[in-house]
């Protein structure tokens, strides 16, 4: 009988944390759509004024003006993350066979055009998977895009993606020679706005591993991370192959 209460207890333990996790989705939702709306006044406004009147003011109002205008684009791309993070656990999970390999390829080519600098990727072993296609480009955009970046100022940038076959778990990585991180600070890595670089030199909100971590729990899957200080990274993860410990999407967070 105890027992029983027990498993009663944790239980509703557990529907109550979903709970909390799909009542915080909503908000975020609902917050990063709806102050789009005053987002965009402030930028159509200030353009107007940069565009119209630039000239007319004192160079220390125009540096205040563009301030304002960066401001407001770093707002967006904060707005367009969280709300690209909530809708991970709206869309449904659609498992199928994908050519990961291919996939890997394509998203690589088309993140390098917007580079200037050659970047050298390297393929290994790479076995379709089963997966959400759509959940795994948005995956794999993520991991190469912080590649490029992070490897981007080496004289020689190097990224390789591959798999690791052991038995019935297959353990992909995407690991590059770039700056790296100090591994004390490994617990952060994953979290939403966690940033372990400055702005001023590397782009982004803190918000595509954090995308990463929820689309591979989606799956059913784990993702970790091993780096050396101006060496590089190495991303691994698991897609949980058989589908059967998947988060289910309407309690995933």
């Amino acid at each position: 009988m105890a027992r029983e209460v027990t498993r009663e207890h944790q239980q509703n333990q557990l529907d109550a944390l979903n709970q909390a996790n799909l009542d915080l989705e909503e908000f975020t939702y609902s917050v990063s759509h709806d102050l789009r709306a005053p987002l965009r006044s402030i930028d159509g406004f200030t353009r107007i004024l940069v565009e119209k009147y630039l000239d007319q003011l004192p160079q220390e109002a125009q540096h205040f003006l563009m301030r304002v205008r960066e401001s407001a684009c770093e707002m967006e791309k904060q707005f367009d993350g969280l709300l690209l993070y909530s809708r991970l656990t709206k869309q449904p999970l659609i498992r199928k066979i994908v050519p990961i390999r291919q996939l890997a390829g394509i998203v690589f080519d088309k993140l390098m055009m917007a580079q200037t600098k050659k970047v050298e990727l390297i393929v290994g072993d790479l076995p379709p998977c089963h997966a959400d296609e759509h959940l795994l480009n948005q995956l794999l955009t993520q991991l190469l895009s912080n590649a490029i970046k992070f490897s981007a100022k080496k004289e020689t940038p190097c990224i390789e993606i591959g798999c690791n076959d052991e038995g019935q778990k297959k353990i992909y990585y995407v690991k590059d020679n770039g700056v790296g991180f100090d591994m004390n600070y490994v617990n952060k890595l994953f979290k939403v706005f966690q940033r372990l670089h400055s702005s001023p030199e590397y782009e982004g909100i803190g918000l595509g591993l954090a995308i990463v971590d929820k689309i591979i729990r989606r799956h059913g899957g784990k993702v970790w991370a091993q780096s050396e200080v101006s060496v590089g990274t190495t991303i691994y993860f698991t897609l949980g192959e058989d589908g059967s410990d998947a988060i289910n999407s309407n309690t995933a967070s």
